[in-house]
């Protein structure tokens, strides 16, 4: 099951980099993922089938497009690899379920935001807005995770809701605190330095990732791209003799971090929540 589950996310991934090639373009007709076929950005040759398998194709070809010889981005290959392995992460942690699907097409979002943000500096809204719904809609169907929602209810409504109106109301405070806190943040920077900090990009972001992972995790996805972007960005600007200046992805901390949460974040909240004497 998890070759078959490996193989898959491969070719899935493959699908993602049309995705992420394709999405940050302006123009309608560049924006399409199905037209027209996968061809070389340098030279236009259309990729044949047998040049297009998920990472056999880039090691047959030595990571060179077979008609111009130009170099094909490493970028292909990695997408395609993380996408298999995080398939696989995901029936390893929550089985052959509903949250299994859930937490893989969350990965698949992530993915795409990670790499546009790295490549293109760009958080696609077409990403964003997709997936805002799709954390909504698949909360009805999902348990209750996050226990904000669930505690308002009761202790402030003094109501007792049904379990797909709670993990619902997780979602929507998920949301409104993703996005709402990197708003919040981005307004305290202009009226500080003057100028933009971050763009508004990781904002939606934000408010995608938390209609999927509630409000407890979401400010814990924020807290982990935080550190994360502070020690591999200050590292990357050290190494690479970059101005302090420099624009970072943040989106793409932001992904990574949230990806971890998904699988060990509900580790973390509760080492946090005994040593704190909250639980």
């Amino acid at each position: 099951m998890y070759i078959f589950l490996f193989v898959l996310g491969l070719m899935v991934g493959s699908f993602l980099n049309v995705c992420i090639r394709r999405l940050p373009q302006e123009s309608a007709e560049e924006r399409s993922i199905v037209r027209p076929r996968s061809h070389c950005p340098r030279c236009k040759t259309p990729i044949r089938w047998h040049d297009n398998i998920p990472l056999l194709s880039y090691v047959s070809l030595r990571g060179k497009c077979r008609a111009c010889r130009a170099p094909i981005s490493i970028h292909y290959p990695a997408v395609e690899l993380l996408t298999g392995l995080l398939f696989v992460a995901c029936a390893a942690a929550f089985g052959l379920t509903f949250a299994a699907l859930k937490w893989t097409l969350f990965a698949c979002l992530m993915v795409v935001l990670v790499f546009t943000d790295i490549i293109e500096r760009i958080l696609p809204d077409a990403v964003n807005f997709v997936g805002l719904g799709a954390g909504l809609l698949l909360a009805f169907f999902s348990e209750p995770m996050d226990g904000i929602a669930a505690w308002v209810i009761s202790k402030w409504l003094r109501l007792q809701a049904p379990l797909p109106a709670v993990s619902f109301a997780d979602a929507v405070l998920g949301a409104v605190v993703g996005g709402g806190l990197l708003w919040l943040v981005g307004e305290v920077y202009v009226k500080w330095r003057g100028r933009e900090g971050m763009g508004f990009g990781d904002v939606k972001m934000m408010a995608m990732v938390g209609a999927f992972l509630g409000p407890q995790r979401t400010l814990l996805t924020i807290l982990c791209g935080s550190l994360l972007g502070s020690v591999l960005g200050l590292l990357f600007i050290l190494l690479r003799k970059k101005g302090t200046d420099y624009e970072l992805p943040f989106g793409t901390f932001l992904g990574a971090a949230a990806l971890l949460v998904v699988f060990f974040g509900t580790t973390a909240l509760q080492w946090y929540l005994r040593i704190s004497g909250l639980r």
